[in-house]
């Protein structure tokens, strides 16, 4: 794979830009912390040149007690705060860790709710989307990844602090000796922030691999694949293909690493040198008798540690804005807005309904693609009515779905409730009226009352609203078998968790619809984990179910469509048949070979 290693300058600026955004959502995560995080490392920042100041003076005190033969007792006072001061630096070490281990928790934590939060408002498509899969990806890790910007931005205030008060001693001397140190460091920043910027854009072309071995990793080890990993003896093939991207991946970054290595090992010399110059000088200035050895020292000292935290500070920059680089995918996530969003004036839905559910001239085409799935489609569905959706695979039946609960909008076209466009009613309040079983239900590895409860999460801690679901989806009698009921973990994610069968999870999942007790139904594929007894106990209430509900049906099993009141065949994404079963058998078209096909596998 041929990388790009480089980035247009405007948006290296534009990510370097982000810092104060970063520090917003650090002061954000909690404001206490950071003000205490910032007095503490402000102290601590005084400590160093308090401490040459104060051995200036010592020294300075014990020459002169030689020269006259001065008391000892002048100078413990001296040593006293000297000692206290060293305490105290001592002291506050501790203290930054407390702040900064704390503060990264409320950040992780911080971070990561705005991540969940802004997911739960986005529509449907971003998550269909590759593109914004990777950006999203990219943003959840650094929800995580990069909390060590805490303390580097931390870090960088309280070597400012030190860098002020050591350089104050030294521009006070000699500010050309302070530019000298200045000039020598500055090349080794600026190759440190040109690296960071060539790292964040080779992690941004990889970010794409990187999914791609994540999801190698699941594949290998994940209890879902397992059967068909080893059925096929797939483990030869996964291991080649990671062991391909991940050599590829490594490759890069290496070759970037020793490019780093190199001109990072130079520019240090360089750095060095100013140093050693500026103390060779000063030395020269002490045995000339121009300034006193506590003079000495404490200049040395201060050149020493400005030289110190001018490179710390330069490195600490070029790592915030590294991190500042990766965290631009975190804000650019962010600020990705929901196109479902309710108009001005949006309105509840009716409740009760009392006209139809209307498709008027729908055509619908999925992001990206110029194919229409739905095609100038017109039907209606009446209140209480029971339409079953029926067609082969990709014919638009989902899709038809999906458009219903606004997970997506027409492409053109409207589909009325009562009269009025779904895009007029508020989103969320539109979608508690449907209640929606998918083909692919979710299998929440969380307590029965959880994946019962999420159906309507008013009623999560109402047992007999949950039991009554349980009861209409025929899962009490699975729910009574666990060991702890209602409280049973399911899954194998967690300790102590039970796993369900395919159709065990399924009943689960139709009690989580069931006690939504919304005005439509919705059912794609409701018995398709089921056997055959267990289907006709469910078909045997299905009526009862849905007495005085809107229903929408999808299903390949006949015996489920056949009890529908009506019945709508879809086939390039528009309506072919439309009718009862026994009428749509009569006609000899679509429906009747579809029929016929799979009755036959039952003679």
């Amino acid at each position: 794979m041929e990388t790009k290693t480089d980035l247009p300058r405007a948006d290296r600026l534009a990510a370097i830009k982000q810092l104060p955004r970063v520090g917003q959502l650090v002061w954000q995560s909690s404001r206490p912390l950071v003000i205490g995080s910032l007095l503490v490392r402000a102290l601590s920042a005084l400590v160093p040149v308090a401490l040459l100041v104060v051995t200036k003076y010592i020294l300075d005190a014990v020459i002169e007690l030689r020269k006259n033969n001065g008391q000892p007792a002048d100078i413990w006072p001296l040593l006293v705060a000297e000692v206290m001061i060293a305490s105290i630096g001592l002291a506050l070490s501790p203290l930054i860790d407390y702040f900064d281990s704390r503060l990264a928790d409320e950040f992780t934590k911080n971070i990561s709710l705005r991540v969940i939060d802004h997911c739960a408002r986005l529509d449907l498509s971003y998550f269909e989307d590759a593109t914004f899969y990777d950006k999203l990806e990219r943003a959840r890790v650094q929800a995580t990844d990069r909390v060590a910007v805490l303390s580097a931005m931390g870090t960088l205030v309280q070597r400012s602090i030190v860098l002020v008060s050591l350089a104050a001693g030294v521009i006070w001397y000699s500010p050309w000796l302070f530019l000298l140190l200045f000039a020598c460091v500055l090349p080794t920043f600026l190759a440190e922030s040109h690296f960071a910027l060539l790292g964040y854009s080779l992690a941004h072309e990889l970010t794409p691999t990187r999914r791609e071995l994540d999801y190698l990793r699941l594949l290998g080890t994940s209890r879902e694949h397992a059967k068909e990993v080893k059925a096929f003896s797939l483990g030869g093939q996964l291991h080649d293909r990671y062991l391909s991207l991940s050599q590829n991946v490594i490759g890069h970054t290496t070759q970037l690493m020793r490019k780093r290595l190199g001109w990072g090992t130079l520019l240090l010399i360089l750095g060095s040198a100013g140093y050693y110059g500026g103390y060779i000088y000063l030395v020269f200035e002490a045995i000339q008798g121009r300034i006193s050895i506590g003079t000495l020292t404490f200049l040395a000292g201060s050149i020493a540690g400005a030289n110190g935290e001018l490179r710390a500070l330069f490195s600490l920059f070029s790592t915030l804005s590294e991190h500042a680089l990766f965290l631009t995918d975190l804000v650019s996530f962010l600020k990705v807005r929901p196109k479902m969003e309710n108009r001005p004036g949006a309105v509840p839905p009716p409740r009760p309904m009392v006209q139809a559910i209307e498709f008027k001239e729908v055509s619908f085409s999925y992001p990206g693609s110029d194919r229409r799935i739905l095609n100038r489609l017109n039907f209606r569905i009446g209140v209480g009515e029971t339409v079953a959706l029926v067609g082969e695979n990709g014919e638009g039946k989902t899709t038809l779905v999906k458009l219903l609960t606004r997970l997506y909008d027409p492409t053109e076209g409207a589909i009325l409730l009562d009269g009025i466009d779904l895009r007029e009613f508020r989103v969320d309040e539109l979608r508690r009226e449907i209640g929606i079983l998918f083909q692919d239900f979710a299998r929440y590895d969380m307590p029965v009352r959880s994946n019962i409860g999420f159906g309507r999460i008013e009623r999560m801690n109402d047992d007999n609203a949950l039991w009554d679901a349980a009861k209409r989806s025929r899962a009490d009698e699975i729910v009574t078998g666990l060991d702890a009921g209602l409280e049973q973990m399911l899954g194998n994610r967690f300790q102590g968790g039970v796993d369900l069968s395919g159709g065990q999870w399924q009943r689960i999942a139709l009690a989580r619809t069931y006690l939504r007790d919304a005005q439509i139904l919705v059912l794609d594929e409701p018995t398709s984990a089921l056997d055959a007894i267990a289907e006709a106990e469910v078909l045997t209430d299905f009526h009862e179910l849905t007495r005085g509900r809107t229903s929408i049906l999808i299903s390949h099993r006949f015996s489920t469509v056949r009890m529908a009141g009506r019945i709508v065949v879809l086939a390039n994404g528009a309506i072919t048949e439309d009718g009862t079963h026994d009428e749509l058998v009569a006609a000899g078209g679509v429906y009747a070979k579809l029929f016929e096909t799979q009755a036959a596998n039952y003679r």
